[in-house]
């Protein structure tokens, strides 16, 4: 009587790699950039007569101009900063010590070989999420090969399965806090045209009162739009960039997997034939 065997366990689950809670990285960035706001941009010396209130004298008087929606939007652009590094990381551990391109080559030569402890000594060499997957199919490759009494399809749906579970478990290790820098792609511009109302909205309150005592209030208020308006497109500029470079990375390293499994169960079947 045939004898069934359970599908190899998928990658053994590690340590996610990356920020978990992210809310505190945002709460540090807007502390830094309310802080730089108002002690830097707000000093006295950047100002004519010494008032925060009259005109600029340089740039960061000019920004402090920007009204109070200027450190949201630097929170914002601090936050992409430093999950685009996190990210950077974060990905490099996951792919772990050798290149991606080298340690696949390795792997894909110890498959054409039918050397699947030299792949698993590789998989255990390299570290990281992309290892454990393809150590988890290489185990289920054995597995499969140990097997006795099981149709060559079910062994090979066995394979697919280790493969597919594996990915699941490794997958938000890797795409770990780009939802919110997408979010940032819209939020950015958002903020920035806020800003941009406030200040207008000011600068048509100053033309209504009239008479030439108004013309500061009149070039803050226009200050604060175009301010927030570029830092507005700044922000959602770099998280754009930012999250499609991410994307485009992780979307390799998963065609790359997803070549590894098809691989394994290309060789299987050319390699093994159909036990009665």
């Amino acid at each position: 009587m045939a004898t069934t065997k359970p599908a190899a366990p998928a990658a053994k689950k590690t340590s996610s790699v990356g920020i978990k809670d992210a809310i505190w990285v945002i709460a540090i960035c807007a502390v830094i950039a309310f802080l730089n706001f108002f002690l830097n941009f707000g000093q006295s010396a950047n100002f004519e007569g010494g008032d925060p209130a009259g005109s600029p004298l340089n740039i960061w008087g000019t920004i402090y101009k920007g009204g109070v929606i200027v450190p949201v939007i630097h929170t914002l652009l601090l936050t992409v900063i430093f999950m685009a590094i996190e990210r950077v990381l974060a990905l490099s551990k996951c792919i772990g010590k050798e290149k991606l391109a080298a340690f696949l080559a390795k792997i894909k030569a110890d498959l054409k070989a039918l050397n699947f402890d030299a792949a698993l000594q590789h998989c255990n060499a390299q570290g990281g999420s992309v290892a454990n997957v393809v150590r988890a199919t290489v185990m289920a490759y054995k597995e499969a090969d140990a097997a006795q009494g099981v149709k060559k399809e079910v062994k090979i749906a066995r394979i697919q399965a280790a493969h597919e579970e594996a990915i699941a478990v490794e997958m938000p290790t890797l795409t770990m806090n780009l939802p919110i820098i997408a979010t940032i792609v819209t939020l950015g511009t958002l903020t920035g045209l806020l800003g941009t109302v406030v200040g207008m909205i000011k600068s048509f309150q100053a033309l209504a009162q009239g008479g030439g005592g108004d013309s500061v209030e009149l070039s803050a208020g226009i200050s604060e739009a175009l301010i927030n308006t570029a830092f507005g497109i700044g922000t959602s500029w770099l998280a754009v960039v930012s999250y499609n470079f991410f994307t485009n990375r992780i979307d390799k390293i998963s065609f790359a997997l997803d070549e590894i499994g098809y691989s394994l169960a290309q060789t299987y079947n050319a390699t093994h034939a159909d036990e009665a």
